[in-house]
């Protein structure tokens, strides 16, 4: 039998303090999130306590948090992996998402600071960047900061949290990178769109194309290929 393959997880993982437990599930939320590692990696617990210099408890304990954040997967006799979504999954996600942004974007305007606005314009610049240098990875995380940029004003921090947690579970996909650079430009018009009522505190019409922008990326989000492990296979059994 062949030697197992290193997960490449383990590669990932920075340990600038060995054998401090606390760290471990930031350090290992933060390479899932970062999408450098594909939905099923393995997550090896022996060799993640190994390279933290800790028992198996403190991974355990950690591998179960992302087991309930929807980050990791476990199966008996199986071990840890990344979790994979199907593509049903995967749009459910974004509706969750949808729901709960349009439900803070009224508040966001409201209240939102001079900072708040500055900031806005800041991270649209660097999604600008993104496209212009065509490069898909960073218009994954530039343009889920602009999402952020546009809700955090409205300090409705419990739905926040809820919100990024449901950005947490379709983070793995990394579905930008996945699709082609004519989408990205297409909704990155939205994101202007946005931006333009949002800074003219026009409600309504930020609403418009919110939701204007959220059926783009329904559409976009469907064209993501599903014969590459990229995403799951769908259960035959549950959808009939």
């Amino acid at each position: 039998m062949p030697p197992r393959r290193r997960s490449a997880l383990l590669a990932r993982l920075v340990v600038d303090e060995p054998g401090r437990p606390q760290i471990i599930l930031g350090e290992l939320r933060r390479v899932i999130l970062d999408g450098a590692v594909p939905p099923r990696t393995p997550i090896p617990l022996r060799e993640v306590a190994e390279l933290f210099g800790v028992s198996h408890i403190p991974v355990r304990e950690a591998l179960k948090t992302l087991l309930g954040e929807g980050l990791v997967t476990h199966e008996p006799n199986g071990g840890y992996e990344v979790a994979q979504l199907t593509a049903a999954e995967l749009r459910e996600m974004y509706i969750v998402r949808e729901t709960l942004e349009t439900a803070s974007l009224a508040a966001a305007l409201r209240q939102a600071t001079e900072a708040d606005r500055a900031e806005l314009l800041a991270v649209n610049a660097k999604l600008e960047e993104a496209l212009r240098d065509d490069d898909p990875v960073a218009y994954q995380r530039m343009s889920r900061k602009f999402h952020v940029a546009l809700t955090r004003p409205s300090r409705m921090f419990r739905l926040l949290h809820m919100l990024e947690s449901a950005w947490n579970v379709t983070e793995p996909v990394q579905s930008m990178v996945h699709v082609e650079r004519a989408d990205r430009e297409r909704l990155h018009t939205d994101h202007v769109l946005m931006l333009d009522a949002f800074l003219a505190g026009d409600i309504d019409r930020l609403l418009l194309v919110a939701e204007a922008h959220h059926r783009r990326l329904e559409s976009v989000i469907a064209t993501l290929p599903t014969d590459t492990g990229l995403l799951a296979p769908e259960d035959i059994s549950v959808a009939q």
